[in-house]
């Protein structure tokens, strides 16, 4: 049997035990033989060298105050919240989904749902948002469940945070709060982190708020003393300028970013490279697609806005044709303007594309409604006149008469599941098909040392058929203007 040796060993057993050379090799050995005269009077466990040195807590240390804990803890623990909605229009299963989708995107924030509650209204009380009445029973069910925020299904104004922060007692944001928090999240290009702050500042702007003396004018003129003359700026007064300037340095740098978006595009224009944008609800499976059609391995996870940075990736038809397949931020109803704003720039992928892919959730209890918000944002960005193609994702598990619903309404529509490959070959197909073909009908005999002109018919354009003979390559294409100029020495007399 043996034992790892403990660093604390009392040196004068190993004077006895080993000569005095060996002493510091007994020392440094990793196992030394168990001996009763040496070990079996060691007190305790015996552990590996990798546990004596790993961090141990002493208990009994801590001095934090029972009131200091609380503070500390809430700020570690998730948010408990209760979500709030009022029911203006359409059906009760419509509000219900819409209560549902924001419990998941306070989910997708990083909070703990703890209750929800939906009232039936005309419209939103303009001071509480659901009543006074409403507010106080709101507040005994906050206090019943031990929340800590309430989250309103619905764009509050800054009036109405404040009063229904002083019925309930505890923090109030409203959805696009919510929205901007997840965005600031998962944004990680310089852009897109640059777009949310941009959208939250936007947000920010009219909500600002004061504390005591922070409100009180700078004294000016000859009542004050030394030092006293300002501009007559209030504190809350001086915070909006900061942020207006803030906001105007934001969206120069947006500019300069779009510029070489556009430089991007262009070069893509002037290669004749057809471009294709996949849009769509969020948390539809756009990504997902994106992969199963390019192998982009772009981040795919089950939750509201995984991805908000746009992907551009080089794709190819089954005929050999190049298109570049483009993925956008998705959409969510009631969208914030802020952020239609401050996104469009990127959105612009879509304005400018030859083909949208739109991706509608086949396995949602409402994937009509889904369809209206994304079109509504659609039309919001110019997009309108671009060519759509519907494309019904998780059709492994959708409900069949939903999907033959959906494929009846929707002319121009194809069920596919990006999971298991369901129906892609499918879509690839309509994707030929449906891509801008080239004008320019061409029969070319390239000579064999002029390669790079088949090879340029074959990315460009599109080859109807290739024979090769003893004096080159006869080539039947379908090509742009400016291929064809090239391709026109070599048009055979025949022809």
């Amino acid at each position: 049997m043996t034992s790892s040796s403990s660093p604390s060993q009392d040196t004068k057993r190993l004077a006895h035990t080993y000569p005095e050379g060996l002493r510091a090799d007994a020392l440094m050995e990793e196992d030394v033989a168990w001996s009763h005269e040496i070990d079996g009077e060691r007190d305790g466990d015996q552990f590996d060298r990798s546990e004596r040195a790993a961090l141990r807590r002493v208990v009994g240390l801590s001095t934090e105050l029972e009131d200091v804990t609380e503070v500390e803890y809430r700020q570690l623990r998730l948010e408990r919240v209760v979500l709030v909605g009022v029911w203006t229009t359409g059906t009760a299963q419509d509000a219900d989904n819409s209560l549902a989708e924001l419990a998941a995107l306070a989910e997708t924030a990083g909070a703990l749902v703890l209750d929800g509650v939906i009232q039936r209204r005309d419209k939103p009380d303009a001071a509480t948002y659901i009543g006074s009445g409403k507010a106080a029973e709101l507040r005994d069910i906050v206090l019943e469940t031990g929340a800590d925020t309430v989250i309103c299904d619905g764009e509050l104004s800054p009036g109405q945070l404040i009063q229904l922060e002083d019925v309930v007692k505890v923090k109030v944001i409203d959805r696009t709060a919510l929205i901007l928090d997840i965005f600031a999240q998962h944004a990680k290009s310089r852009e897109g982190k640059a777009q949310v702050a941009l959208a939250q500042m936007q947000y920010m702007l009219p909500r600002l708020r004061g504390w005591g003396q922070s409100l009180s004018r700078q004294m000016g003129g000859g009542r004050g003393g030394l030092a006293t003359r300002g501009p007559g700026e209030t504190k809350i007064e001086t915070d909006r300028r900061r942020i207006r300037e803030k906001m105007a340095k934001m969206r120069r740098e947006i500019a300069d970013m779009k510029t070489g978006r556009e430089v991007k595009r262009q070069e893509r224009r002037r290669n004749k490279v057809p471009s294709v944008a996949i849009a769509g609800y969020t948390n539809a499976g756009k990504s997902s697609l994106l992969n199963r059609l390019t192998g982009a391995g772009v981040l795919v996870e089950n939750a509201l806005f995984a991805t908000l940075d746009p992907t551009v990736r080089r794709a190819e038809t089954p005929g050999g044709r190049l298109y570049t397949l483009a993925d956008t931020v998705g959409f969510v109803r009631h969208l914030p303007h802020h952020l239609v704003e401050a996104f469009r720039s990127t959105m612009e992928e879509v304005g400018d594309s030859d083909l949208i892919l739109h991706v509608v959730d086949g396995s949602h209890p409402n994937p009509e409604e889904q369809l209206a918000a994304v079109r509504e944002v659609i039309r919001d960005v110019g997009a309108t006149g671009v060519p759509e193609i519907v494309v019904i994702n998780k059709a492994d598990a959708a409900d069949p008469l939903v999907l033959q619903r959906l494929l009846r309404v929707e002319k121009r529509s194809i069920a596919v599941s990006a999971r298991t490959g369901q129906g892609i070959a499918e879509l690839l197909a309509l994707i030929d098909d449906e891509l801008p073909r080239p004008a320019v009908e061409v029969v070319a005999l390239v000579p064999y040392t002029h390669g790079k002109l088949v090879a340029r018919a074959h990315a460009e354009g599109e080859v109807l058929s290739e024979e090769h003979t003893a004096e080159g390559t006869l080539l039947k294409v379908r090509v742009h203007e400016e291929l064809a100029a090239d391709l026109a020495p070599y048009t055979p007399v025949s022809a």
